[in-house]
């Protein structure tokens, strides 16, 4: 674990070197996936290890956490980057990793929403005072806000039309995994419940695999060799539970995945005349890239990430 985690401080530091806008961290727990169950904990290194490169995690669990100690983590955060923390959150999508946790699956949204608005009052108020179902605080001082104010950029991952206008009415940030087609119609519902709120400068992205390499051949036998071990990390829980998956986009090979959409391997013109195309199609003005996973080394990580910042996202931000 301890070469795992100073590899992707290293990515990190590279990411920052070559200019990228933010690093977006998953939060998983009680499987292989990620190996990142304590958000917070790395960010705070990033934050040490980054100048310009926002960061932040996509998404902090709710249901897990206590909000008012979250909410904490979070302005302490935004402030040891010096104001770049951008801070996804969401309910959880695995029903197995909520139950591990010991939080029934059935109240999970009830406790999102609550934790959310805590944290939301926790961020604006220099006494708390809150009752719900789940809980109750009465005049807790708040010694601690963000930087940013009112807070750091708020993030969700949306997957319906309704989900897509809720939250551009909140003022969110958004991302989907959606294939391009369902993703144009769930962007053209954010972009317009945004505006509707007045908010003209929020980003709507697509979650992407991305694997660059000198020739197509290249990057495709090397996302061919490491999707299918983050394939079976991704599913992992579900098969010792013996559950039916609740995230079915991901097919089990990356011939497969491109072949849809969800997946870029190839050259540098290659992947840049593709995703120009998708994100056009998509109207998406943000691209989360999936660089690094599976059994990718580091010298092969470095490599693909340094193709696409030097030679494909001049091109995309060019053809913005």
């Amino acid at each position: 674990m301890t070469e795992l985690y100073d590899e992707r401080l290293r990515i990190v530091e590279l990411y920052d070197r070559l200019g990228f806008h933010a690093y977006h961290l998953a939060e998983h727990h009680s499987t292989p996936l990620g190996m990142a169950p304590s958000p917070s904990v790395l960010l705070a290194s990033i934050a040490q290890r980054t100048r310009r490169l926002r960061f932040g995690p996509l998404v902090y669990l709710l249901p897990l956490y206590h909000p008012l100690r979250l909410a904490e983590e979070i302005a302490m955060l935004d402030h040891l980057s010096h104001g770049r923390l951008e801070v996804g959150i969401g309910r959880g999508r695995s029903p197995i990793e909520l139950m591990l946790y010991g939080q029934p699956v059935d109240t999970a949204q009830s406790v999102y929403e609550e934790a959310l608005a805590v944290i939301e009052l926790a961020f604006t108020r220099e006494r708390l005072t809150f009752t719900g179902n789940h809980f109750d605080f009465r005049d807790v001082p708040i010694e601690l806000r963000p930087r940013q104010q009112p807070h750091p950029p708020f993030w969700y991952g949306v997957g319906t039309p309704e989900s897509a206008a809720e939250y551009g009415l909140r003022g969110f940030n958004a991302v989907t995994l959606a294939k391009a087609e369902p993703a144009a119609v769930l962007a053209k519902r954010f972009y317009e419940a945004s505006a509707r709120k007045g908010f003209r400068d929020r980003l709507m992205g697509t979650c992407r695999f991305i694997v660059l390499g000198e020739t197509d051949r290249e990057a495709e036998e090397l996302a061919a060799r490491a999707y299918p071990v983050w394939h079976q990390s991704f599913f992992e829980l579900f098969y010792r539970y013996g559950q039916k998956p609740v995230q079915t986009t991901w097919a089990p090979s990356f011939a497969e995945m491109q072949a849809s959409g969800l997946a870029f391997a190839g050259a540098p013109a290659t992947v840049s005349r593709a995703l120009r195309a998708q994100l056009e199609l998509v109207d998406a003005n943000y691209l989360v890239g999936q660089f690094v996973f599976g059994d990718m080394s580091l010298a092969e990580s470095i490599k693909s990430v340094t193709l696409f910042g030097e030679q494909v996202m001049p091109e995309l931000v060019k053809a913005e």
